[in-house]
């Protein structure tokens, strides 16, 4: 089949090159001439592993491409996949959609025979309906369906969520769109992913309502962590006793310093503010954004506290800086928080991070940047563990300890063992662990 795909950034590229890689014909429009230029010449403007390979052998194949105009790809495209960005709005917390009412509008201006649109990027209720009125407008003639298909990528495993997803979610109003949407997703079968046809709202709010529920249940054991500060308990135990527990399973049930990322806060945010609008809050979403952002300013004093209550003209390390490793994604991560709020206490931050070092640099001004962990270590008065990157888990402890001054690790991710890390003449400090 032939896709067009409107936008370039995470989900679009990500979505677009899975699609070439099932066998579809796929042109990825963005009107960042320097980003399609980059993408031409086999340059990845994002990190997400295996997504390079993945791009290049598309390409080659002469099913991947790469353009700064849409109409070719459109004109002839089958579905033309809507996947521009829908940030938080400034002022109300509203999913901004500015970017898919005038990719809409492109798309009601070019295509040329019946075609599906296809919303991929997150959008709040009723969108599909305001879309399908934007091209109704400007071209009564058009024949055409528009779809909601919501991605559920995660960042560092974004391929094979793609390829083995748990479930396909398709919204529809229009009969003549199952066909085509079946197509897109046809290799799927064989693995028998269950393929959720709904309605378009309905659709639109499963997306939303999935990522509150995981984001209210890293609040939940975030919570339960502080509790077992407070009793003398293990919180890893705790997320391990529940966890087992098939109506709860054990994923997303880490402590740590509070959930970011390009969709969780701004999901949780815009699903609050659908629910107000529409006269039904969403209590528990609510508590859960208003946590979240007391937790990740709540870190800083932690590390405070460990260093004695006063970090004035001292040095701290921090180890990992985007909201979740294999990504760059600086998004709302907790260094954000962290690192500022020390800073204004006096501290002295040098940093590392193996991917996200480069937007970290414009974002986090008068921090010190490290070419490894153990220059971060260097001269510090304390060590905190901000991402779980794999590097991270097996650092040469000896050596971290015999660069730093005062032998005390903050590990706001729980990778190592309490025990082992006092063995190694480390004072150590977790989350909700005794």
């Amino acid at each position: 089949m032939q896709v067009a795909m409107i936008g370039t950034g995470y989900v679009g590229l990500v979505s677009g090159a899975c699609f070439a890689d099932f066998g579809h014909v796929v042109t990825c429009i963005d009107k960042d001439a320097g980003k399609i230029e980059r993408l031409r010449s086999g340059g990845i403007p994002i990190y997400e592993p295996g997504l390079d390979v993945l791009v290049a052998r598309n390409v080659a194949a002469g099913r991947l491409f790469f353009e700064t105009e849409a109409a070719k790809a459109v004109r002839e495209a089958d579905a033309v996949f809507i996947a521009v960005g829908t940030p938080s709005r400034r002022g109300d917390g509203h999913a901004d959609l500015s970017y898919v009412y005038a990719a809409a509008e492109e798309i009601a201006d070019l295509m040329d025979g019946f075609t599906v649109v296809v919303t991929k990027s997150t959008v709040p209720v009723g969108t599909g309906d305001e879309i399908e009125k934007i091209i109704k407008a400007r071209r009564p003639d058009a024949q055409f369906a528009v779809v909601s298909n919501p991605e559920f990528l995660r960042e560092g495993a974004a391929i094979e969520d793609f390829k083995r997803p748990d479930r396909v979610v398709v919204g529809l109003e229009d009969e003549r769109a199952r066909p085509v949407m079946s197509e897109l997703y046809r290799p799927l079968f064989l693995n028998e992913t269950p393929i959720v046809f709904t309605g378009r709202r309905t659709s639109e709010l499963i997306k939303y309502a999935a990522n509150a529920f995981l984001a209210m249940k890293i609040t939940f054991i975030n919570e339960m962590a502080d509790l077992c500060e407070a009793v003398g308990a293990d919180v890893q135990h705790v997320a391990r006793g529940i966890g087992l527990d098939g109506r709860i399973g054990g994923k997303f049930l880490n402590a740590g310093p509070g959930y970011g990322g390009s969709c969780f806060p701004k999901d949780t945010l815009a699903l609050v503010r659908t629910a107000t609008d529409f006269g039904a809050p969403v209590e528990l979403i609510e508590t859960t954004v208003r946590v979240n952002d007391q937790r990740k300013k709540a870190m800083a004093r932690k590390v405070v506290q460990a260093m004695g209550g006063d970090v004035k003209g001292k040095k701290i390390g921090v180890l990992g800086l985007t909201f979740k490793p294999n990504t760059d994604d600086m998004r709302d991560a907790p260094s954000l928080d962290i690192i500022p709020a020390l800073q204004a206490l006096g501290a002295q931050v040098t940093a590392f991070d193996p991917e996200g070092d480069k937007e970290a640099r414009h974002l986090l001004p008068g921090v010190d940047f490290a070419a490894d962990p153990y220059a971060v270590a260097k001269d510090a008065e304390a060590v905190v563990i901000i991402t779980e990157w794999d590097q991270f888990r097996a650092l040469d402890l000896d050596r971290l300890k015999a660069d730093m001054t005062t032998p005390l690790l903050v590990d706001l991710r729980n990778i190592y063992k309490p025990a082992d890390m006092r063995q190694e003449g480390f004072q150590y400090v977790s989350i909700g662990r005794p």
